[in-house]
């Protein structure tokens, strides 16, 4: 797929305490096209900044100081940037290999391996960033949509959301009925919905709780 020029090129992290190996994979992936970042060890990877594109994690297993295994441990249970890892390691083993796709590894090669299987790992880790990146930017901009709505636009969104009629809305709010649809077309217009369908949706996404609503409208 042609990448968008103003979208930033696909990143892969390293880390591998071999120099030889760390060089040869990203002299590889630059040939290809990805931008690389080269890490020793595991503390260096986590003093980075991660760039804002589709990005996946080439690590090494066995290293001086943190394993890649306990990386991804790490990774799993702070708030840092989920990414897709690829594990890699001369002296793997059935145990190793099986912990690290339970904890979501993308693949996990022992070395020598085919650049192929490397560069199709990677795509694949790039596609689930990309993806992840995607819905976190949806979810960032229906977020900032809903929180430019009034209290009581909030109200009746709730209730058109649980498939109440204006009538019974306006019965819940103790307002007339057409002032519920006067918000009610306030609200499809921020929240840049076309439908009533497409609204619902958006409302699962952001996954406010009926009852935080509820004391939105306690506090008016």
């Amino acid at each position: 797929m042609k990448q968008r020029s103003s979208e930033p090129r696909p990143s892969v992290f390293i880390i591998d305490d071999d120099a030889d190996v760390r060089e040869g994979l990203g002299s590889l992936l630059r040939s290809v096209g990805f931008q690389t970042q080269l890490f020793s060890s595991v503390a260096d990877f986590l003093k980075a900044d991660l760039p804002e594109g589709p990005t996946c994690l080439v690590s090494d297993v066995r290293m001086p100081g943190q394993s890649g295994l306990e990386l991804q441990s790490e990774l799993s249970s702070r708030a840092r940037r989920q990414l897709p890892i690829i594990f890699i390691t001369a002296h793997g083993d059935i145990p190793m290999s099986v912990r690290a796709m339970k904890g979501g590894a993308i693949e996990f090669l022992t070395k020598p391996f085919r650049d192929q299987d490397l560069l199709d790992a990677i795509a694949e880790g790039h596609a689930r960033d990309l993806a992840r990146l995607n819905s976190e930017r949806e979810l960032s901009e229906l977020e900032l949509r809903y929180h430019g709505l009034t209290a009581r636009e909030r109200e009746v969104m709730s209730g058109v959301v649980s498939g109440r009629l204006n009538k019974q809305i306006a019965a819940d709010l103790g307002i007339t009925e057409i002032t519920v649809k006067v918000h009610r077309g306030r609200v499809m217009r921020k929240m840049r919905a076309s439908s009533l369908p497409e609204l619902a949706r958006m409302s699962d996404k952001l996954q406010i709780p009926l009852a935080k609503l509820a004391r939105e409208r306690r506090a008016l």
